[in-house]
């Protein structure tokens, strides 16, 4: 694989213009047709293109680059068609042209650069919203050699797009780098810099091998039974199902209807921890079983009161009733309602924590349930200075 990567950025020669673009050298193969369309649709296309290995149209404002020799051409295979989303809200009338492009690249599944790009993409929701600067991102996984992963920088060059790779082997994290220099294009080694540091702390020389590679085994732990478990758990628990073994559960969520609760328990299970979800509604008495259970592991959801009547009135449209039908159920009085007798069940159960979801993802109030029972089941929490979250 070295010696590829090394043959491969060699073949690579340039010539710098006046103008310090590349200049492009002759290509016998006729172009593609120039494409058409809404800008989206064109850069769907150009995708497929390096799948297909297909040459494009080099737009003339662009860095030129030069045909690698001999001509690359990428093999067969379903994971090198990226998965594109863009920034903002997804208008595909907005003139894309003018939006900045992230190329990621993965030797296997593209999970650990795809969240660490969306993360750090929250710091500009500022800036995207408004389309301020809109971004358009593509992810190609399962890029396991130097002939695909040089396509997708040649790609990239032309897009004039950012690239940010995690590459195990290190002989393709170098060509990435190397070919990005070569090009001039923007690059970032997700995965290489804390490899290097752990393998610096542990005295170990990393595997370089990619998750899932061939040689790579992983036997079916403990851990991993346990997670299932606690998944087929949560399902059966849903919703206040079976509340005779809310003993039996990890974590236990209770709140007003259209809170959240559901995919939120889901999601916690998924890490390993039984939940179970009660729902608190107005009329209707609360198992027994939930006080009789540790109230350290009891949580409480809560919701801002026009939020909640807007999400049940679009709960209430998807089940078919018309505006002109009124329905309690959606209603700001009972709305109020609903929270304020939700309100006094959590003032009569002072231990349990109430957690605001306004306006916070799934895996942010996730992050602060597990926050808070771990730090009670050490016993090494901080004095609590406010009793909702």
């Amino acid at each position: 694989m070295l010696a590829s990567s090394t043959l491969s950025i060699s073949n690579l020669r340039v010539k710098p213009t006046s103008s310090n673009q590349v200049a492009p050298e002759p290509d016998p193969e006729p172009q593609a047709r120039k494409l058409k369309g809404s800008g989206q649709l064109n850069r769907w296309s150009r995708a497929r293109a390096v799948r297909s290995g297909r040459k494009l149209d080099r737009p003339a404002h662009r860095a030129q680059v030069v045909e690698p020799k001999p001509r690359v051409q990428p093999r067969e295979t379903t994971s090198l068609e990226p998965t594109s989303t863009t920034g903002g809200d997804g208008d595909d009338n907005v003139d894309v042209a003018g939006a900045k492009s992230i190329y990621m690249v993965s030797d296997g599944t593209g999970w650990t650069v795809e969240h660490s790009v969306s993360a750090a993409l929250g710091q500009f929701d500022h800036c995207l919203v408004d389309r301020g600067c809109p971004v358009n991102t593509h992810l190609f996984s399962g890029i396991d050699d130097v002939e695909r992963l040089m396509e997708i920088v040649r790609q990239a060059a032309k897009d004039g797009a950012m690239l940010v790779y995690t590459l195990a082997d290190p002989s393709m994290a170098d060509s990435a780098r190397q070919a990005s220099k070569l090009w001039g294009i923007p690059s970032t080694d997700v995965l290489g810099p804390i490899t290097e540091a752990i393998a610096s702390h542990l005295g170990v020389v990393p595997s370089g091998l990619p998750r899932g590679a061939p040689g790579r085994s992983f036997p079916l732990t403990d851990e991993y039974f346990r997670r299932i478990e606690a998944i087929e758990f949560t399902i059966k628990q849903d919703d206040g199902a079976l509340p005779q073994n809310l003993q039996k559960a990890d974590i236990v969520l209770t709140g007003v209807s259209r809170t959240g609760k559901t995919p939120l328990s889901i999601y916690i299970s998924q890490k390993g921890y039984k939940v179970a979800n009660v729902p608190i509604v107005m009329g209707v008495e609360l198992p027994k079983s939930l006080f009789e259970v540790d109230p350290e592991k009891v949580f409480g959801l809560t919701i801002n009161p026009l939020v909640l009547q807007t999400i049940r009135k679009a709960r209430a449209k998807s089940l078919g009733f018309s505006e002109e039908t009124r329905s309690n159920y959606s209603e700001m009085d009972y709305v109020r309602d609903d929270l304020e007798h939700a309100g006094r069940i959590f003032a009569q159960n002072p231990v349990w924590p109430v957690i605001e979801v306004t306006g916070k993802a799934i895996e942010e109030t996730a992050a602060v349930v597990l926050r808070l029972y771990n730090d009670r089941k050490q016993r090494c929490s901080m004095p609590r200075i406010s009793k909702r979250y």
